[in-house]
């Protein structure tokens, strides 16, 4: 039997993978006998592991790597999971859900707060077609859970409530057989589970959703936001919550990982701030060996927790909330960038990371404690460093969008290779009110494209920005207004300017050097809907 006869297959591990190089002329070894589950009476405790079953033999190891193998396998002590104790007044269990991993049962308190059991365990072959989930790539998927910490979560609630980001408070628990579980008991039943708040609805007796009396989901609160610019989202609070995810490694935060607390402000504004969930992915480990260093130099998204987070690597930690990133930081400031990054570095002492590590039950701590001490404490060195790449990566191509409501854009040079650009809404009887405003540098953007969206527009240039800027004026939806006014000595200048006319019934006043050009919008340009394709939210 070769080990190295290989074969191209199209297989996904963690969430997607594709071209993965798979050793296709030998199955990985049997699983290690997971015994008969315990037996327990409620509000006992219970001494298991979360994942025998991913222990491997040394050159399976090589190839497909150590992950967190023998952390998954090492037995910890849980408390037995009781319906009727778990809070005041009992739990009811309502619904199964979950994503293509987690395996997730929702419960409602006798007050309608919700909550929910988050399997420890993962099983991705769920994103496989039926006929692959039991054949060679359905058992490499499954096996590759291993890159995932299954005790990860239990020490972000306390790192998190250091670092100013609101968080869950996740409980590691073992549902035992009960009968109280329902038509949910056989499902369930024998397994870890991370017991938790779940972020929705009235939360005021939260403080770590931040005591609001509506929490969000970011489908309803993009959607909003697109159709209401009264409403905005808390932006330094929110890259806080992403240097946060730098710091524990966590690459996979697509819209649906945020939930979002709501807060009144002057003049019925609302206010949302940014509650991170589903820590799934925090402190993975996926390079650790040959096959799967090889994918992870091809996905770059795919970055192991070290002690030091590469610059060059920010990029590709970040792709998955690239959408939110750009749209709800476009305003922030190279100095709110540092800002945010120097508060949080000086708020994760060493000693706050000690204390957090120290909530692993005994056996994890004396496995991971210390390598886990090390990193954390080497990555908040870097905060800084990394907020100013991130700063960097974001500034290069500049996309701002409108509403579905009237607005006004002014772009308007700022000195010598600057540009300022204002964002207001319009209202009728009243002054306009500013939303958005920000210089940009050519030394930092090349590249800034204005979105009206829908609503009827007014964009103004107000002379030629540094032709050394490419900028380009998207009209949208509605009938819009560009008015265009230059000096007579800018006639003779060089500018990179374009404003692309859908053909609406738009007013345009261009005169030359100014560019003018006929196109027809895709979605993702055209209105409110359109834009929230680029956050998988329509």
């Amino acid at each position: 039997m070769s080990f190295f006869q290989c074969v191209w297959c199209p297989a996904v591990l963690g969430s997607t993978l594709s071209g993965v190089l798979l050793l296709s002329s030998c199955s990985a070894p049997a699983a290690p006998s997971v015994g008969a589950p315990p037996v327990v009476s409620p509000d006992s405790t219970v001494r298991v592991a979360a994942g025998t079953q991913y222990l491997r033999g040394p050159i399976h190891r090589f190839f497909w790597g150590k992950h967190y193998r023998q952390l998954w396998a090492t037995p910890v002590e849980a408390p037995v999971f009781n319906l009727r104790t778990a809070v005041p007044g009992g739990l009811t269990p309502v619904r199964e859900g979950g994503s293509f991993q987690t395996k997730n049962l929702r419960l409602l308190d006798r007050n309608g707060g919700q909550y929910v059991l988050r399997s420890v365990d993962k099983d991705a072959t769920k994103a496989l077609p039926e006929g692959l989930r039991d054949g060679p790539i359905g058992r490499l998927m499954k096996d590759q859970t291993s890159v995932i910490n299954p005790y990860g979560a239990y020490i972000v609630a306390p790192l998190a409530q250091a670092a100013g980001v609101y968080h869950t408070n996740p409980r590691l628990v073992y549902v035992a057989d009960d009968p109280a579980m329902g038509e949910f008991r056989q499902s369930f039943a024998n397994a870890l589970y991370l017991f938790e708040e779940r972020p929705e609805g009235d939360q005021r007796g939260v403080s770590s959703f931040g005591r609001s009396a509506r929490v969000e989901s970011s489908r309803k609160v993009f959607t909003t936001l697109m159709y209401n610019p009264q409403h905005r989202i808390d932006a330094r609070w929110y890259l806080r919550a992403r240097l946060f995810d730098m710091w524990l490694g966590d690459w996979s935060r697509r819209e649906d990982q945020w939930r979002w607390a709501s807060f009144p402000a002057a003049g019925g504004a609302t206010v949302y701030r940014a509650i991170p969930r589903d820590r799934d992915h925090a402190f993975f480990k996926f390079d650790d060996g040959l096959l799967t260093h090889v994918i992870g130099w091809v996905k770059s998204n795919y970055q192991s927790f070290h002690q030091k987070i590469r610059l060059g690597d920010v990029e590709g930690l970040n792709r998955a909330a690239r959408p939110m990133d750009k749209s709800l930081l476009v305003y922030l400031t190279a100095q709110d960038f540092e800002q945010v990054a120097d508060s949080m570095q000086r708020s994760l002492s060493d000693k706050v990371i000690r204390d957090a590590l120290a909530l692993w039950p005994k056996e994890v701590y004396a496995q991971a404690g210390g390598e886990f001490d090390e990193n954390l404490r080497g990555r908040r060195n870097q905060l800084k460093a990394v907020a100013a790449k991130f700063y960097e990566l974001l500034a290069r191509e500049i996309e701002i969008p409108g509403t579905d409501q009237p607005e006004r854009f002014v772009i308007e040079p700022n000195g010598a290779g600057k540009v300022r650009i204002s964002q207001y809404s319009l209202h009728a009887g009243r002054p306009d009110s500013l939303t958005g405003q920000r210089v940009f540098s050519y030394e930092q953007t090349r590249s800034i494209k204005v979105f009206g969206l829908g609503g009827n527009d007014v964009f103004e240039l107000r002379g030629l920005p540094d032709h050394r800027f490419e900028i380009g004026i998207y009209d949208g939806a509605g009938q819009d207004v560009v008015h265009v006014t230059i000096t007579p000595e800018d006639a003779d200048k060089p500018a990179n300017v374009m404003i692309y006319n859908s053909g609406d019934g738009n007013t345009i006043t261009a005169p030359k050097p100014v560019k003018v050009e006929a196109y027809v919008p895709a979605a993702t340009e055209f209105d409110a809907a359109g834009w929230l394709l680029r956050h998988r939210l329509f």
